[in-house]
């Protein structure tokens, strides 16, 4: 199998049709396009998330923290703490795992949650460094939101831009190559700071509180595979505008020069709401100084993008997403 998510198809044969027992406390199971579950706690409920960061180094701890917690923000709750699995090979030193564990620390005390434990291991299972972190949120129980409540005629905004934790990451670890490349510092400098803007907390709630009838943050597969996810979960179709989609001078430069499609590339910060009133959510991110702005709508037909010249792409299955392709060609 290629690298990177599992096929729609491959995840629901291989993994989703094998749950366990189903329990009336667990609101939101596992699906395709849900990225968290939903456990009924009474008056709360308990929302978890489980996301590994494999495609980066340099920033890897600092990803971890902010990747899980955007789960739970996007079911419109809020993170308290999470747990961390940390695999690491055997030639590992330790102030490389002193190193990533301060970014851990100083992540999670400046999203105000605790680290409540999990396990760390050297392994020769590994040849590179892994962390799996689990994160807990809550929220009322009528409160929270999940990626399978849009419905046609939703427009779909985008916060912040494309692209923005995949250049952030190139820029981060391949320094080198984009200078080789002709990238001048500047640029590579103003991609490093998109890795601080991967927080989409704001967003969820703003989401949650602005009547979003689903959320989604953008993760692997880029834009394109979050709408995609969101439009399974909700079993719609979607259009998109490429014209309508910010990406930033960076991203954009950096993808030209990697040949890279930003569309596709993991994008951590930004978030995907559906919503039948934008201007509500557009004017709240906008109070924040959250860049955003509405990119198609969620239909009953087709899964399409058009294109800057024209031309309708049928979106018939959530894109590979363009780190890993770039990771492979450049091992």
């Amino acid at each position: 199998m290629e690298t990177g998510k599992l096929t729609p198809k491959q995840l629901q044969n291989l993994v989703l049709r094998r749950l366990g027992k189903r329990r009336k406390d667990v609101l939101l199971p596992p699906g395709l396009g849900e990225d968290s579950a939903i456990i009924d706690f009474g008056e709360e409920v308990c929302v978890v998330a489980t996301d590994p960061i494999t495609g980066a180094s340099g920033s890897i701890g600092k990803l971890a923290v902010h990747i899980s917690c955007n789960d739970i923000a996007a079911a419109g709750a809020v993170p308290i703490g999470i747990q961390v699995c940390l695999l690491l090979p055997p030639d590992t030193g330790e102030n490389e795992v002193r190193d990533i564990m301060q970014q851990i620390e100083d992540e999670a005390s400046n999203l105000g949650i605790e680290i409540l434990g999990g396990h760390t291991e050297v392994t020769g299972a590994v040849t590179q460094n892994v962390i799996v972190a689990t994160a807990l949120g809550r929220t009322k129980k009528d409160k929270f939101i999940t990626s399978g409540g849009a419905k046609p005629g939703d427009y779909l905004v985008m916060s912040k831009g494309a692209g923005i934790e995949g250049a952030g990451i190139l820029a981060t670890d391949f320094s080198d190559l984009l200078f080789q490349k002709g990238l001048q510092s500047e640029t590579i400098e103003e991609a490093k700071g998109f890795l601080d803007q991967i927080s989409v907390i704001e967003e969820g709630k703003i989401g949650a509180g602005y009547g979003a009838t689903a959320l989604h943050d953008v993760t692997e597969g880029g834009i394109l595979g979050a709408v995609f996810e969101m439009s399974s979960a909700s079993d719609t179709g979607f259009t998109l505008r490429e014209k309508d989609i910010y990406i930033p001078p960076a991203v954009g430069k950096i993808c030209k020069a990697l040949n890279l499609d930003p569309l596709k590339l993991i994008s951590s910060g930004s978030m995907i709401f559906a919503s039948p009133d934008p201007e509500k959510i557009i004017d709240a991110l906008k109070e924040k100084g959250i860049k955003s702005s509405v990119i198609g709508k969620i239909t009953s037909g087709k899964r399409q993008l058009e294109r800057l010249d024209g031309s309708i792409e049928n979106i018939d299955s959530a894109p590979r997403d363009e780190l890993w392709s770039f990771l492979e060609r450049n091992g």
